[in-house]
């Protein structure tokens, strides 16, 4: 023991002990043996960049915060150093706990005020517990994993995690740990500082949103233009085919164009609800220039009148790995942001091509990609270019150089779609040559092509054959037509126009129905949901698939992976695979990932 004791030093350490819960000699015998080992009262380490939830790196470690990879923490008899030392933590507004791996569970051993303050938990609800108690129910437990993971592995690491408060309150952490060890390398304690970026994080969400309703704004006028003409078709047709009703030749045609218009009319509608609803990406292996022909048409009605739009699209090019219906919003910004560019009219020539990146392209873009093929999918305008200075800012956020049009969320928003799908965004622009703006989007392969849903499987014989389907719909019209439609598959057809009448058919039928084909939203108190339990409770291992004209995201969300959902509207084909697909899974279960939009 040394004798050069310092009073004040063993009274810092009898308060630290007081909130901490330890022991005040382990505490004097830990300073000691710290004292010993170094004795200058410095803190050691090397400047290191921690691991992101999402795999990026950061030198700093997160929001504010300095770290250090390996730090040798050391109080020279806790002298006036080491006093203001824990002073300064004690005193600061970055919330900071330090947890003892060392103890069973990795215990919180001290808080501060700040911690203490951002929770509302007391020391004496904390002192001796795992940090599980800042858990909740929307916790990403993917980054509880990554965490358990860097302090199973003595390493830093970085994130940012759903929090709770004492009082139940959600709030984002940005969270950083890091590990102290004494001079010999042996692991002492875990230190760990927060940050509540909630702010942040709803004002990103806002971003997020902001970015589709920019889209949606240069949508408007053609999807408003596209829909009115769809339904002057199928009206027009279906008076067509009233006056014609003796020429078979004349019906056929009308109801062909009638069916066209219609089909088009939905792919317009899912589009509109796609593009404004907060989503995350869907990506699956698709052949851009397929996605960018069918988008062409109304690319240019919607841009057309402005300027001159061409299309150039490479041959044989392979599929990649996106989604198609983000990758049109981001090609359409990219495009208005041309148009604004040239007031006076000009040329736009959209491209698709391939582009082989070697280690050196890899470099030079300093964003992580891997080296390998991507599909490259460009905007070239003939307009007057920018400056080096507005370049450098084209793909900001809210940077905009037209005062008071525009919100400057374009070129941002493509960015971030192209980053999001394993890609980038290049800009080049000269002053009177022009600019090109190209997404390069990586070519599908066996390991980033995601699986597909079980609704793709083919259905050899979508025929019926013995069994007997129970179709619900409100709806007159509707329900008359799935009717026929499965009364022409061969199948035995029940049918109720609510959840009640249903139950009552299928209690009247002795149980001899094979599958349930409901509506989803119905009036009164047996919505589609409610009545697919109930009727599987009357026939064990009943089949159910449901159907909907809503939003599909709102349905999972009120019976996440429960029952295989058909969206509206649908094909005759499509119904006809669909129920077969259910009717041959085995005692009733749904196919994995069923949920499926017509």
């Amino acid at each position: 023991m040394r004798e050069d004791r310092d009073p004040a030093r063993d009274a810092a350490i009898r308060r630290l002990a007081d909130r901490s819960g330890r022991d005040s000699a382990d505490l004097l015998r830990d300073a000691e043996d710290a004292a010993e080992t170094i004795g200058n009262g410095q803190s050691h380490g090397v400047p290191a960049a921690a691991r992101h939830e999402d795999g990026s790196a950061s030198p700093t470690g997160g929001p504010g915060v300095n770290h250090w990879q390996e730090a040798r923490i050391s109080r020279s008899g806790l002298n006036d150093r080491g006093n203001v030392f824990f002073a300064a933590v004690e005193m600061t507004r970055m919330p900071m706990i330090v947890t003892d791996p060392n103890q069973h569970d990795n215990p919180v051993v001290f808080a501060n005020g700040a911690f203490l303050d951002l929770t509302g938990f007391g020391r004496e609800d904390i002192y001796g517990l795992n940090c599980r108690f800042l858990q909740g129910v929307l916790t990403s437990q993917d980054t509880v994993r990554q965490v358990r993971e860097a302090v199973r592995e003595h390493r830093p690491f970085a994130t940012e995690i759903l929090n709770y408060r004492k009082d139940g309150t959600a709030f984002w952490n940005a969270l950083f740990i890091g590990p102290i060890f004494d001079a010999g390398g042996k692991l002492l304690y875990f230190f760990a500082s927060q940050l509540d970026v909630t702010r942040r994080r709803n004002s990103e969400d806002a971003f997020r949103q902001s970015q589709k309703m920019e889209a949606i704004g240069q949508l408007t006028a053609g999807l408003a233009h596209d829909f009115n003409n769809a339904l002057q078709v199928i009206l027009g047709n279906l008076k067509r085919l009233q006056a014609h009703a003796g020429d078979q030749a004349q019906v056929a045609r009308a109801a062909d164009r009638a069916t066209r218009a219609g089909e088009q009319a939905a792919k317009l509608t899912k589009q509109l609800v796609t593009f404004a609803r907060k989503t995350r990406l869907e990506p699956r292996a698709v052949q851009l220039d397929e996605v960018v022909a069918e988008f062409a048409e109304m690319l240019t009605r919607t841009l057309g009148g402005e300027i001159s739009i061409a299309l150039e699209a490479a041959p044989d090019l392979p599929p990649c790995v996106l989604d198609p219906v983000h990758a049109e919003m981001a090609l359409m910004n990219i495009l208005a942001n041309a148009r604004d560019a040239m007031p006076g009219g000009g040329r736009a020539v959209v491209r698709t091509a391939t582009v082989e990146l070697d280690e050196a392209a890899i470099h030079a873009g300093g964003d992580g990609l891997k080296p390998g093929r991507y599909i490259v999918l460009s905007v070239e305008d003939n307009g007057p270019g920018m400056s080096p200075e507005v370049l450098s800012r084209a793909a900001e956020p809210f940077f905009t150089t037209r005062k008071g049009q525009g919100t400057g969320l374009g070129l941002a928003m493509a960015h971030g779609f192209a980053r999001q799908s394993g890609g980038r965004l290049e800009i080049s622009s000269e002053l009177g040559a022009g600019t090109t703006v190209s997404m390069l989007f990586p070519v599908a392969t066996d390991g980033n092509a995601p699986p597909q849903p079980a609704w793709s499987e083919p259905v050899l014989d979508p025929r019926g054959g013995a069994e007997t389907i129970l179709v619900v719909e409100d709806n007159d019209d509707v329900l008359d037509l799935a009717v026929h439609h499965l009364l022409g598959r061969g199948y035995r057809v029940l049918s109720a126009r609510s959840g009640e009448e249903a139950l009552h058919v299928l209690g009247e039928s002795g149980g001899r129905v094979d599958l349930l084909f409901s509506d989803i939203v119905m009036p009164g108190g047996i919505n589609g949901l409610v009545l697919a339990e109930q009727a599987r409770a009357m026939v064990p291992g009943l089949r159910v698939l449901l159907t909907t004209g809503y939003n599909e995201d709102l349905v999972r969300a009120r019976a996440p992976g429960q029952e295989p959902v058909l969206g509206k509207p649908y094909r005759e084909t499509e119904l006809a695979a669909r129920v077969r697909l259910v009717l041959n899974q085995p005692n009733g279960q749904p196919p994995p990932g069923s949920s499926h939009e017509g």
